[in-house]
């Protein structure tokens, strides 16, 4: 038996749900003007830019998200609660930069600290909880570059817990990404302190210094940050509908161009992209040839029925093809999986699907055995009589 692989690619196929869930808009790029970049949409997992988003930077204050991932765990697995208060060590009193204004005579509690890092950039909370969590900066810096590995982060190295500049003081902007989708995912309760609009300590009222909270483009939360090495930068977070994203990006000369920046990041994300479903699980997609077995095919259906990004208006520009080993030996079982859907997306690449077996074929008898060997031979008959004739 002769086996190669079989590619069928069909308009028709086209037609079986590809339906649009957003507006249709003009298909277009995006040319930041950042050093780095980095957005990704959540409800597909699709990437959306990549501009040197794996290169090891200074991230300035947005590392203090690893700070308060530091802290959330705590809270989560019992080692301290909300109400739990903490020292002022004269080293956290000592921070310059964005403070919280805390003095050594304070007691601010977990929920204070989240606020003021969270709200105000406090340089002075961060190491407040460094200290409270590890004992020493040093002793939490090594803690979070080991959690920030298990979190699959590969190019994060921190060396303190504020981002205050440090030569080993590094995080890409795919790491900050995966950092603020691992706290969106997994501390909900406490992403909204990320998105309050501003916090009073000690009798001073700051603002959150995270610009476009309440502009109406679904901006939510996380992280500005600033330092001459880091320029302008912001991670960040927006919902619109059923959508989210999350983006990172730095490098930018001046405060009004990171929010420039941000809202062009979030209206492209939003407006130029549209998510389509694939159609229902265990949809029927085609039909592939079988070799001895009882039956001549077996249908072929969705594994899975899971939602895609494309370019808005490209829908009509979409190839699937069904890819398999043709034809699909005997025995095969409901469920095995033989093959996928091959959906090619305008500028993002191709999405695989699996494709799975919508039916059991058993190995075909004596009998069948023996037809498919004699059309076999037959077929081999007729090709040599063909090269002959040649």
């Amino acid at each position: 038996m002769s086996r190669a692989i079989t590619s069928v690619t069909t308009a028709a196929m086209l037609a079986f749900g590809l339906s649009t869930s957003a507006a249709a808009q003009t298909v277009a790029g995006f040319e930041t003007r950042a050093t780095s970049a980095y957005v990704r949409d959540l409800s597909t997992g699709t990437v959306l830019l990549d501009k040197g988003a794996d290169v090891p930077l200074p991230p300035a204050s947005m590392s203090k998200l690893m700070t308060l991932l530091m802290l959330f765990e705590a809270l989560e697995d019992g080692r301290m609660s909300l109400d739990t208060t903490f020292s002022v060590s004269e080293r956290a009193h000592a921070m310059g930069g964005s403070r919280m204004f805390l003095e050594t005579r304070d007691r601010p509690t977990a929920e204070d600290l989240i606020r003021g890092i969270a709200v105000l950039s406090g340089n002075d909370a961060t190491v407040v909880v460094a200290e409270g969590l590890a004992g020493t900066e040093e002793a939490f810096a090594t803690m979070a570059t080991r959690r920030a590995r298990d979190l699959g982060m590969r190019h994060t190295t921190i060396a303190n817990s504020s981002g205050w500049p440090h030569p080993d003081h590094l995080m890409s902007k795919r790491d900050l990404g995966i950092l603020a989708e691992h706290i969106l995912a997994n501390y909900p309760q406490y992403y909204p302190y990320l998105s309050e609009r501003d916090f009073t300590w000690n009798g001073i009222t700051q603002p959150n210094r995270l610009p476009l909270l309440g502009a109406g483009i679904g901006m939510d939360g996380l992280k500005t940050g600033f330092t001459s090495a880091a320029g302008y930068s912001m991670t960040g977070s927006a919902r619109q509908g059923e959508r989210r994203i999350v983006f990172a990006f730095g490098g930018l000369d001046s405060e009004r161009a990171r929010v420039q920046e941000a809202e062009a990041i979030i209206n492209w994300a939003f407006r130029q992209f549209a998510k389509v479903s694939l159609g229902t699980a265990g949809q029927t997609m085609g039909e592939a040839p079988v070799w001895l077995g009882e039956a001549d095919s077996v249908p072929l259906v969705l594994g899975e029925a899971p939602d895609i990004l494309i370019p808005a208006l490209a829908q009509r520009q979409m190839v699937a093809r069904l890819v398999y080993d043709s034809p699909l030996p005997a025995p095969i079982a409901r469920g095995d999986q033989v093959g996928h859907v091959v959906v090619d997306v305008p500028d993002l690449g191709e999405h695989r699907v699996p494709l799975l077996a919508g039916a059991d074929v058993a190995e075909g008898g004596f009998g069948v055995r023996a037809m498919a060997s004699a059309q076999r031979l037959l077929s081999m008959v007729q090709g040599r009589a063909r090269d002959a004739i040649n």
